[in-house]
């Protein structure tokens, strides 16, 4: 158990100290607390834990320019080195723009919540997991604490990136409704990724077979509709880019964000989102008890 560890751990449990007969006081002891005794709750719970999860997070330079930088360069290096290659609307970078701009935000999306799997990874790794077993929260309060942050970050990159869009030249027909219900689609997949991260920060051995495992899931934006049209993809290709969770999402979200016609597919994205969510959150619920026995 690291300092940094034990300083948390401080931070949110109550200090327990017993006196002895002379009144002296005796160490501090760690004592598990019963299953029925009042303790600070699940929201108070979740609070703390959120707020770590986002100190952690903002803290690691590196994760937080990766999670930003990075899309923001793929949708620079895409808009003006490709963009007037690609026969998209009338073959204009803001054209192009437009078209890649959802596929931008899912890929930060999935990178941003790729950091989740790292951060839990470590948690059960340095025995902080374990540690949970002595604390008036459930213990299940840390991996919710992660899921929030890792929203508050996605939701933040995806606001930059779309800023960055604006600046260099994206415009949109979309009124106020059709926005939000772009970035309510995004935030669904952000839940939907980070979920799944989490599951495989538990079962994973260490951080970096962690980020390793869902290393698959961070390329699927690009053998979708989100780069390319699919028809132009080989024939043998065509049939798992139309079949692959992120092609309706991207096609839903980009429908949104630009103002046009949302496509009679759309129902496909927020199905394998919920999908994602119910199939990790199960997942979680078997191995989670076998990490942390209250």
């Amino acid at each position: 158990m690291t300092s940094t560890s034990t300083d948390e751990l401080a931070a949110v449990r109550p200090a327990r100290q017993h006196q002895g007969a002379e009144g002296a006081e005796m160490p501090q002891t760690p004592t598990r607390v019963p299953p029925g005794a009042p303790g600070a709750g699940l929201l108070t719970g979740l609070t703390q834990f959120s707020l770590r999860s986002l100190r952690h997070s903002f803290r690691d330079v590196e994760s937080v320019l990766m999670a930003v930088l990075l899309p923001v360069m793929l949708m620079l290096i895409f808009t003006f080195v490709m963009g007037e290659a690609m026969a998209i609307g009338d073959g204009s970078r803001a054209d192009y723009l437009a078209f890649v701009l959802p596929a931008i935000a899912l890929t930060a999306a999935g990178f941003g919540a790729s950091h989740t799997a790292v951060v839990v990874s470590n948690d059960v790794t340095t025995g902080f997991m374990d540690r949970l077993r002595t604390m008036p929260f459930p213990a299940v309060t840390v991996l919710l604490g992660h899921t929030v942050a890792s929203m508050v970050r996605n939701l933040l990159a995806t606001a930059v990136v779309l800023g960055v869009a604006f600046a260099v030249g994206f415009r949109t027909d979309a009124g106020l409704p059709q926005l939000l219900g772009a970035v309510g689609l995004i935030a669904l997949w952000i839940l939907a990724i980070t979920c799944v991260f989490a599951l495989l920060g538990l079962i994973s051995g260490s951080a970096e077979s962690a980020n390793g495992y869902g290393f698959i899931l961070l390329f699927l934006p690009y053998v979708s509709s989100g780069f390319a049209p699919v028809e132009t993809m080989p024939g043998w290709l065509q049939g798992f880019a139309q079949h692959q969770p992120m092609t309706p999402i991207i096609d839903a979200a980009r429908a949104l964000i630009t103002g046009t016609e949302v496509p009679s597919t759309w129902w496909g994205g927020p199905l394998w989102c919920l999908g994602f969510v119910i199939l990790a959150v199960w997942l979680t619920a078997v191995v989670f008890p076998r990490k942390v026995t209250r």
